[in-house]
């Protein structure tokens, strides 16, 4: 599995990691050991947040981890409805309390909300200097909330941006990434195959897939995978509910594609013109 540094200096995380979006509505016994193979794997990015399940994914991350939490990379996040000063303090407590560890390796806002940035970044920075959390960042922040975020935080303070990016949803590849780049930012893929099923192989970017995927002896997921994180900024969170389906993500931790791959899929699935960043 491939690692790569999580923001300015940040210790480095593998490039596919696990979501936990609607996992619990999974057996829980599936849900558990799923975590728990990809862990295995080298998928120590452990993504949730106290929306999902209103806590129940975090429990169900806070029991995988359990034994682990010194080889996981822990990252939550707190609602915007939650984010005062106040509010954001209290949040994370009960998200360390689901998740039943004494810190968070990423804490992050969800999305904007009706609270100022310089109130939910004053609660991250004094959870930090308590040892709450290692580091923090955003989520859904389009171009111009990132300009803001950095006059508000200052440099070198956001680990990461999180946002919806998939093969049929390539819009943060026109500002959001290159922005991010260029101030040693992480971004993180959620939804990397969207919310419908891979496209047939009878389209063009289904057979754009299965080409690769067959000269590689890759499987198109891990080809999509691969695809997403091509760029040394970006990281992906598949979530899985299935232990085959996390070994197949975790497939792609290893698969480089050749320029020639990259320029196939990008013609498959064009990129399409700028626009506000789309979210789920």
């Amino acid at each position: 599995m491939k690692t790569r540094p999580f923001g300015p200096a940040a210790p480095a995380v593998s490039v596919i990691g696990q979501g936990t979006w609607n996992l619990e509505l999974a057996p829980r016994a599936d849900a558990l050991r799923t975590l728990a193979r990809g862990i295995d794997l080298g998928m120590t990015h452990i993504d949730t947040a106290e929306m999902y399940g209103s806590g129940r994914a975090e429990a169900l991350a806070g029991e995988a981890i359990a034994g682990k939490r010194d080889k996981v990379f822990v990252v939550s996040k707190v609602l915007p409805s939650n984010a005062s000063r106040k509010g954001t303090l209290a949040a994370c407590e009960r998200s360390l309390k689901q998740l039943k560890t004494d810190y968070l390796d990423c804490y992050l806002l969800h999305w904007r909300g009706s609270y100022p940035l310089s109130e939910t970044f004053a609660a991250f920075e004094e959870l930090k200097a308590a040892g709450k959390i290692r580091s923090w960042g955003v989520s859904n922040f389009d171009e111009d909330d990132l300009e803001e975020a950095l006059k508000v935080a200052g440099k070198g303070r956001i680990a990461c941006n999180q946002v919806l990016y998939h093969l049929r949803e390539r819009a943060i590849e026109h500002a959001v990434i290159p922005w991010c780049e260029r101030n040693d930012i992480a971004v993180v893929a959620y939804s990397p195959f969207g919310q419908s099923a891979m496209p047939p192989l009878s389209s063009p970017g289904g057979k754009a897939l299965a080409e690769i995927a067959d000269a590689r002896d890759a499987t198109p997921r891990q080809v999509a995978l691969a695809f997403l994180t091509r760029r040394k900024s970006v990281f992906a969170i598949p979530k899985a509910s299935k232990v085959a389906h996390t070994e197949e993500n975790a497939g792609a931790g290893s698969l480089e594609l050749t320029a020639q791959e990259i320029e196939n899929i990008e013609k498959a699935f064009p990129l399409g013109r700028p626009r506000s960043l789309p979210m789920l």
